[in-house]
């Protein structure tokens, strides 16, 4: 008697997805007190002649860096600036060169780290980054440079730092209402990774993970800043979302950012933290699918409304008006937004975007739906 035949099901084309993933060679360290280990991993860069790139804010900081390296560090530059200004980059770059620099070492967050990376786009050296924030640029192989008042983004092999160390007590003095909008310029990355038109199955699983972190991790935060495992949670999470910002591209919220701060000069981070509750609810009808794992990550219902909770509990600005931004800004801020075509998951028509800066000016809590 012969064994039962096995039915085999072939499904059909329709039901295989399509996707591109590119992964990128990088080394990361994370961790407690990895800081510790500059000097090796210099050493395995084969850097011999480092430039340590700070803020004026994180001098102390880069000198302690600089102390680490001992004569392999030639110099550091505390200059960098918010929003990357090329004549910052440029006077960087001269350093650099009349130095004979192999290698950049940034820390802090987007403002060094964005130098680092326009210095090694013109001279093409090696960089090691120590972020100090979570705004997941340190992941990337992108940086805005402003200059005239447009903030234009490039993509470049070249800037994708090398070497990433994580050193969660680099993060224990971030302010609370930094470490919120920081959190949320990083989930702003992950939100837009998964309804993003070359998204897949990987980019999904970091997004997801990386966004519940972080929204479980921010509210701990501001409770106790020095709550350690709160704060290696919203690193972990800014990984996560800083990968998904590089394998994938993103849409109208990073659009609108860029815009406004480098037209306004608005704040990086907070500028983020005000407008993701209203970008997320503007194309939330063309997104269920990707609407459905934001909700599970947040743990709400309602995604635009828990994040602007996120943002409001956590004492930072809720509206543009905040941020210094005037209320006859927002014509010339919608003109902008819509000058340059770019791929977004619902159309953007200039009464909608009005529409959503004008409820991001107000600082209106989104509705539900």
């Amino acid at each position: 008697m012969s064994a039962p035949s096995e039915a085999i099901v072939v499904e059909s084309p329709a039901a295989v997805p399509h996707f591109v993933y590119r992964s990128v060679p990088q080394r990361i360290i994370f961790g407690t007190g990895t800081r510790q280990r500059i000097a090796d991993e210099v050493r395995l860069a084969r850097i011999g002649r480092a430039m340590v790139v700070s803020t004026e804010g994180h001098a102390a900081r880069a000198r302690e860096v600089a102390g680490l390296l001992g004569d392999r560090c030639q110099l550091c530059f505390p200059g960098a600036r918010m929003h990357t200004p090329v004549a910052v980059t440029e006077q960087a770059v001269a350093l650099a060169t009349a130095h004979g620099i192999d290698g950049i070492v940034a820390i802090g967050g987007g403002s060094p780290i964005g130098l680092a990376k326009a210095v090694a786009l013109r001279i093409d050296a090696m960089q090691i980054v120590l972020p100090t924030t979570y705004s997941g640029s340190e992941m990337t192989d992108i940086v805005g440079q402003t200059s005239g008042g447009i903030k234009q983004t490039t993509r470049d092999p070249r800037v994708l730092p090398e070497v990433v160390v994580y050193d969660v007590e680099l993060t224990s003095t971030l302010p609370a209402v930094m470490s919120v909008t920081s959190g949320m310029n990083a989930i702003a990355h992950a939100i837009e990774g998964l309804y993003a038109e070359n998204t897949n199955p990987m980019v999904a699983l970091m997004a997801e993970e990386g966004i519940r972190a972080l929204a479980s991790a921010l509210p701990r935060v501001v409770r106790a800043l020095d709550d350690a495992a709160a704060r290696a949670d919203a690193l972990y999470g800014a990984w996560l979302c800083g990968t998904v910002l590089q394998v994938t591209s993103m849409a109208l919220h990073h659009k609108l950012c860029h815009v406004l701060g480098g037209a306004f000069d608005l704040p990086h981070a907070d500028t983020h933290a005000v407008l993701l509750p209203h970008t997320v609810a503007y194309n939330a009808p063309a997104v269920p699918g990707a609407m459905v794992r934001v909700a599970r990550a947040l743990d709400a219902p309602y995604p635009a409304q828990r994040l602007f909770d996120l943002v409001r509990d956590g004492g930072a600005p809720v509206s543009l008006r905040e941020l210094g931004l005037p209320a006859d800004a927002l014509e010339r801020a919608t003109d902008l937004a819509l000058a340059n075509p770019y791929w977004n998951p619902r159309s953007l028509e200039r009464d909608g975007m009005r529409a959503l800066l004008d409820a991001a000016w107000h600082g209106r809590r989104p509705e539900a739906r």
